[in-house]
């Protein structure tokens, strides 16, 4: 009786200490979560303002900022149900809805002041499937494309499959003033050789232009392996590389294992490009979780994990920039885990995520694309059946409470 007697006092005891190193160990926890200084948000739920003419967008492919802080989206038409276009039936169907054209604008109030394009035209074909979007520092626009053929095709499950041989329709970018007036195309349909082709790009998801070598950077892309650099005015070729800085390889690798070594080639999608002002270059490769920085020339600096056991799509979809002088932060949308990550941008770590999966104001259901304005604001554009774009408010930096935020719902607001 005594010996029972002092193991169940024992046992207390043990059960007693455990409660108490948990309690220390979570106390300590949100003691370091605090000491971390990292970009807050809250979402405008009311940004931006509703489209006219009974307009809708499909999913929403590319996001960029101007110098006026306007807000420029790119999404797909060809992406909306058949009950999303029932007012372009001849008779209408009904009162609702109709296909906004694919290039929308929206000043910083989240009033709609432009729209443009769809079409082909004098010196250049349309996007089968539309991907990416870039103002330069001259103000022209860019724009990519993923369509292998000339009629958009629904993705596949595990996108680093489609860089099989065969031709594809978007092996281009597309150059235009902010009014939709063409300006230059670089490649041409259906002539894409490969990750080595210097001419022809093979669905490109992403541009930059580099204002201080006017160079065009191309994320060369669900097709290819690599990036292309092409001077921005004449698009004559400057250079290329594959991850590591290595010349890129087209053999299929196989699908993505999170314990396999790291692969030294990029897989598809090569999904963005992003330039900080000390002239690192940021790569999103996307099916293998992980961001790789560079220098301009293609050297090789360091790389990053971000969720490394996500599978099919892939967790670093596009990347952001803070906008403070020494753009401290890095922001990646997430489209599989349905968040954003904030990245200490000197030591690619990842400091806090904030977002959740749901349709409602600061959920996301795939976010794709992201930018900030001059203000520090950040935007988001969803995919699929996302078919949206998103305002977070910034609110300043200060402590983390907690790794993972939530939804980035308003202070005192339920």
């Amino acid at each position: 009786m005594k010996r029972t007697h002092y193991y169940g006092l024992a046992l207390c005891g043990a059960i007693a200490a455990l409660a108490i190193g948990s309690s220390m160990l979570e106390r300590r926890s949100r003691v370091e979560a605090a000491n971390v200084q990292a970009p807050q948000f809250e979402v405008d739920p009311f940004w931006p303002k509703p489209l006219p003419n009974h307009w809708v967008i499909g999913a929403v492919i590319g996001v960029a900022v101007d110098a006026r802080d306007h807000v420029w989206i790119i999404h797909r038409p060809g992406s909306l149900e058949e009950k999303e276009r029932y007012q372009t039936w001849n008779p209408p169907a009904s009162a609702c809805c109709t296909p906004a054209p694919p290039v929308l604008e929206f000043n910083a109030a989240g009033d709609l002041v432009n729209s443009w394009g769809g079409n082909d035209g004098d010196g250049f074909e349309w996007p089968s499937s539309n991907h990416g979007i870039d103002v330069d520092h001259k103000g022209n626009i860019w724009i990519g494309g993923n369509g292998r053929g000339r009629q958009p095709a629904a993705l596949a499950h595990d996108e680093s499959r489609m860089a099989a041989i065969g031709p594809v329709h978007d092996s281009t970018v597309l150059k235009f003033t902010q009014a939709g007036k063409f300006m230059m195309q670089i490649g041409k349909p259906n002539l894409s050789k490969g990750s080595n082709d210097t001419a022809n790009l093979r669905l490109p998801a992403k541009t930059l232009v580099d204002p201080k070598a006017n160079e065009l950077y191309v994320a060369d892309g669900y097709g290819n392996r690599r990036v292309i650099v092409y001077d921005a005015d004449s698009g004559k070729y400057k250079r290329h590389w594959g991850a590591y800085g290595n010349k890129p390889d087209d053999t299929q690798l196989p699908p993505y294992n999170p314990a396999d070594p790291p692969a030294k080639q990029f897989r598809t999608p090569v999904h963005c490009v992003q330039l900080a002002s000390d002239g690192t270059l940021y790569v999103c490769d996307r099916t293998n979780d992980r961001i790789q920085a560079f220098k301009t020339d293609g050297t090789y600096l360091k790389e990053a994990f971000i969720e490394k056991n996500t599978l099919g799509d892939g967790a670093v979809f596009d990347i952001a920039l803070s906008r403070d002088a020494k753009q401290k932060y890095l922001y990646v949308a997430d489209g599989s885990n349905m968040k954003v990550h904030v990245l200490d941008r000197e030591t690619l770590q990842v400091l806090t995520s904030f977002g959740d999966g749901g349709r409602q104001a600061g959920q996301f259901y795939a976010p794709h694309s992201i930018a900030t304005d001059t203000k520090g604001n950040l935007y988001t554009t969803e995919t699929y059946r996302g078919q949206r774009v998103q305002k977070f408010v910034f609110k300043g930096v200060g402590p983390v409470s907690k790794k993972d935020q939530g939804v980035a719902w308003p202070k005192g607001k339920s």
